[in-house]
């Protein structure tokens, strides 16, 4: 027979070590965030669920900014996480654009331009009704585009009409980022608050876990299980 006090023993230790190995997986290997802006579409809708990799970069010191190792570089046309350079305690989420050392240029016309040499992009039509309905305007006033940018083939919004946030040849520092969001007349980035430190790296955004179109009232993190968005569900993000 067990006594009731070892069952209590070896249950507090369950939950000590159950925890124990959250917070290491949490910290070291993955954390989630929920996507509260259309900054991203098409690649990432509001109101996604995404896994994102902190060992990706490298590993820092637990609850501090300090790298145990130096950190390792994203590649152009990586979606990374990032603590803003505007809000300390606020988190971010971009594509790669320039490496330290590019020369980035994104022109009235929607041109991309890496080290003078133009960023391929083709038009394409809408596969479906993801996307569409969470633009701030109608569909039929933005060119949705496949981009090509580094071995990341992705998919970017241009706005057909009006006015048009541009870069003029800024050359990236070093231990510096240059991010763009993927919906790009519609994201306040690196255009507008300039280069980002390596340090303020998070990590690399990975999948999409869960998607939905409506949250629960009044919890703006947690999806209605009546509007989720199944086929995005452990989606790739690329």
């Amino acid at each position: 027979m067990v006594s009731k006090k070892a069952s209590l023993s070896k249950s507090v230790g369950l939950f000590i070590l159950a925890l124990g190995s959250f917070l290491a997986l949490r910290w070291g290997l993955f954390e989630p965030f929920v996507i509260p802006s259309g900054s991203m579409i098409p690649t990432l809708l509001i109101n996604d669920h995404i896994l994102v990799s902190k060992y990706t970069f490298g590993v820092r010191l637990p609850f501090s900014s300090i790298w145990l190792s130096a950190p390792h570089l994203p590649q152009r046309g990586d979606v990374v996480v990032f603590r803003s350079v505007e809000q300390d305690d606020y988190y971010l989420i971009k594509r790669v654009v320039g490496l330290p050392g590019d020369k980035v240029e994104f022109t009235t016309d929607g041109d991309l331009r890496i080290n003078d040499q133009l960023v391929p992009k083709d038009e394409v039509a809408w596969a479906s009704e993801l996307g569409r309905t969470e633009l701030q305007d109608e569909p039929e006033n933005y060119k949705l585009l496949n981009e090509t940018l580094g071995e990341h083939r992705h998919q970017v919004l241009l706005e057909k009409n009006g006015f048009r946030y541009t870069e003029t040849g800024h050359v990236v520092s070093e231990n510096h980022l240059f991010l763009m969001g993927d919906n790009r007349d519609r994201s306040r980035d690196s255009r507008f608050w300039g280069e980002l430190p390596t340090e303020r790296l998070l990590g690399q955004a990975r999948w999409v876990w869960l998607s939905c179109s409506e949250t629960v009232s009044n919890i703006n993190f947690l999806c209605d299980p009546r509007h989720i968005r199944w086929q995005r569900t452990f989606h790739r993000i690329e």
